[in-house]
């Protein structure tokens, strides 16, 4: 899941497209503030410019928020409906909601499937998710799939995250994503055996990645950002076998035992940008102890998650509300509780970048808090070609590149 949004434009003109996918993560130095002739809106969360991020960070902080108990403040959520176009989608965002989409609105798969998963845990926005879900199920590719763009060919991590707002709004799809999910999944004989490609290469080559196999465990599963662990397999978590079609179930747990793999010997995973030195990436390793979990894989998933306490709140701080909802996805997964992650309470950081919440929930169904809290609440808005160190992409962006992450 990636923690920055970018808008189909952007990405169109940005030189790493050719080299990796239309998604890719394109990162420069520094904290760039929102422009001097742009206001943020009050309701939203989050202190960097928006354009694009803030529907879909405006959608995990909400959707975060619901998972743990608070009912988020009226205007984030009324911000976050306003965004919606006329025909039901949404773009990364909007700086004149009142105005018309028109061909310059890039709306996009990512952020309206986002949206729909928000809008449905925050209630009383039926109406709209269901046509944001109309949009969605029109821009379904022959093969199944879904791409980030109107008419972009199929990728798993979009396909994932469309997967997971039909579930959440208790629709289907007009044609089935599995099959095409089980068909870029890794043979269990072959090198990444069990994780999932992003989009075959251009010779139809499947290399495994880490953030497209995280996107496709849950696509596999029909889960949206938020699950809750799942029991484990009577089979543990071996490759199954590939020689044959994969059920939708055989993806999800060979794509649960290729990251346990990948994260067993550091307790994380790497990122790997090109010309970029590799380091950790907190958000793809947060989204994977999110999929091994829901797949029964807490046993596996305890490393990373001990590895994310101790390491990603500066990442957090540092990447706003998205990074912070992660984490929370993150250890409502492991059936953990999210005000005490490493001593930190990532609800009210969460809650301290946007409009203060309406009621929040002072308890967690699995763990009692110990009352340690974190105060901070910095922002990074990171736009560009480059990269910073230490910031972590989550699945949806930076691992949108077919290139295998470790």
């Amino acid at each position: 899941m990636n923690v920055l949004r970018r808008s189909a434009a952007v990405l169109a003109t940005t030189a790493v497209i050719g080299a990796a996918t239309p998604a890719t993560a394109a990162l420069a130095a520094g904290t760039p503030s929102p422009s001097a002739s742009a206001v943020l809106p009050s309701g939203l969360y989050g202190g960097a410019d928006p354009t694009f991020d803030g529907v879909w960070r405006q959608s995990l902080a909400l959707l975060a928020q619901r998972t743990v108990g608070v009912t988020p403040a009226a205007k984030a959520v009324d911000w976050l409906a306003g965004q919606q176009c006329a025909n039901g989608a949404f773009a990364a965002f909007r700086a004149e909601p009142t105005a018309a989409c028109d061909a310059k609105v890039t709306v996009d798969t990512n952020s309206t499937a986002a949206a729909v998963q928000a809008l449905k845990a925050v209630g009383g926005h039926d109406a709209a998710a269901d046509k944001a879900v109309a949009w969605l199920k029109s821009q379904q590719n022959k093969d199944g799939g879904w791409g980030y763009a109107p008419g972009s060919p199929s990728d798993t991590n979009s396909t994932g995250v469309v997967v997971g707002a039909l579930a959440a709004a208790g629709a289907s799809a007009d044609k089935s994503p599995y099959s095409l999910l089980a068909g870029w999944s890794i043979p269990c004989g072959q090198d990444g055996g069990g994780g999932l490609a992003y989009q075959p290469g251009k010779d139809g080559k499947l290399t495994a990645n880490a953030d497209a196999t995280a996107a496709g465990v849950l696509g596999a599963l029909g889960k949206g950002f938020a699950p809750t662990a799942g029991k484990t397999p009577a089979e543990g978590h071996a490759c199954a076998d590939s020689d044959k079609a994969l059920t939708r179930q055989e993806v999800a747990r060979n794509g649960a035992a290729y990251l346990a793999g990948a994260v067993a010997e550091k307790g994380y995973l790497v990122s790997a940008l090109a010309g970029a030195k590799p380091q950790p990436d907190y958000g793809n390793t947060a989204d994977a102890v999110v999929a091994m979990a829901v797949q029964g894989g807490t046993r596996t998933a305890k490393k990373p998650y001990a590895w994310l306490e101790a390491n990603s709140v500066r990442w957090a701080r540092q990447s706003g509300p998205a990074a912070y909802a992660e984490l929370v996805f993150a250890a409502h997964a492991m059936g953990k509780d999210p005000r005490n992650f490493g001593g930190t309470d990532l609800v009210t950081a969460l809650n301290a970048t946007g409009p203060a919440p309406r009621t929040a929930a002072t308890g967690h169904a699995e763990e009692k808090n110990d009352g340690k809290k974190s105060s901070g609440t910095n922002v990074w808005w990171i736009v560009g070609t480059g990269l910073v160190a230490g910031i972590g992409i989550g699945f949806l962006l930076s691992g949108r590149r077919k290139q295998q992450q470790l």
